[in-house]
């Protein structure tokens, strides 16, 4: 009984460490989820047949080859998705009606507003206290967000924020311009910050990343 309630939970975890990672041996998952190897094998041949990941042989050395396991594109849409095939189906109807720039033009004043809403609610605390407060509002929406401590330089605080997810990715995929709105936002949301993208999933990467560097005002001397 015990076994059967932990099964989908494993396997739930392996398919967010590969989400995160964008792959993994069998060894890697068994020692971040504190699994058996063998319970890791048994668990990825069901997800396999289920068709959510995918594997590669690697060689690495004198030995056997190693497999890598990675989702396939049924395994990322086994993540939540709040936005579907209607919404763009709807901006192709606007767009062939008014153009792609007016559509253009529309996302962004509502990634505006979005950014205003967003700035509201992390409030004026921290540049780590308004970046955690984001990352839990990200992730009530769909996105899978981390927040990544970069080492300081000069003591100049510096984040990066990784999304895992893209709760609109089937809209993005159609209009990456919502993308350049959404860097935007961000910069938005930490006016006293310099924001930067570091990671794109539309380029083939396994997440989307926002580096978030605080700002220092030098004061002048007379």
């Amino acid at each position: 009984m015990t076994a059967k309630s932990q099964t989908p939970s494993t396997k739930e975890d392996i398919l967010q460490y590969l989400l995160k990672q964008g792959q993994a041996r069998v060894q890697d998952l068994a020692e971040r989820l504190s699994v058996s190897p063998q319970a890791i094998r048994r668990h990825l041949k069901d997800l396999e047949a289920d068709d959510l990941i995918e594997y590669q042989s690697v060689q690495e050395g004198m030995g056997r080859p190693q497999h890598l396991y990675r989702l396939t594109t049924a395994g990322r849409s086994h993540f939540p998705h709040r936005y579907d095939e209607f919404a763009v189906s709807l901006l192709d109807s606007i767009a062939d009606t008014v153009g792609r720039e007016t559509v253009s033009e529309v996302l962004g004043k509502q990634w505006q507003a979005k950014a205003l809403e967003y700035r509201r609610r992390v409030g004026l605390g921290s540049l780590r206290d308004r970046l955690r407060q984001l990352v839990e509002i990200r992730c009530s929406e769909g996105y899978m967000t981390e927040l990544i401590e970069v080492e300081a330089e000069d003591e100049v605080e510096q984040f990066v924020i990784a999304e895992y997810n893209c709760a609109i990715s089937s809209v993005a995929e159609s209009y990456p311009m919502i993308c350049g709105h959404e860097l935007l936002m961000f910069a938005t949301i930490f006016p006293d910050c310099q924001v930067d993208r570091t990671h794109w999933m539309i380029d083939g990467e396994n997440r989307c990343g926002y580096s978030v560097q605080q700002q220092v005002q030098k004061s002048s001397r007379s």
